[in-house]
């Protein structure tokens, strides 16, 4: 059995809508897996908030930095770092 992976809704009686149509060779039966987040009383934090443009002046000044010479050895990279 082929397993691919996509998103989409479902709505107030419980029917099921992707978000964009599959792409398959061969229409046939299917086995659904459906996978939802339980609500929660903790809104949850979203870890990767940094904004683009401060993501984009970052990648900019490390290629200018590269560019300068200005790197450190992959040999050096993990020197200082305690890692179990």
């Amino acid at each position: 059995m082929k397993a691919i992976e996509v998103t989409g809704n479902i709505d107030e009686k419980g029917e099921l809508f992707l978000d964009n149509p599959l792409n398959v060779e061969i229409p046939g039966k299917v086995r659904v897996i459906i996978l939802f987040t339980e609500p929660t009383d903790e809104l949850e934090t979203d870890n990767d908030d940094t904004p683009i443009e401060e993501i984009k002046a970052s990648l900019k000044r490390a290629v200018q930095e590269a560019k300068a010479g200005k790197r450190i050895p992959l040999s050096q990279m993990w020197e200082g770092i305690d890692v179990e």
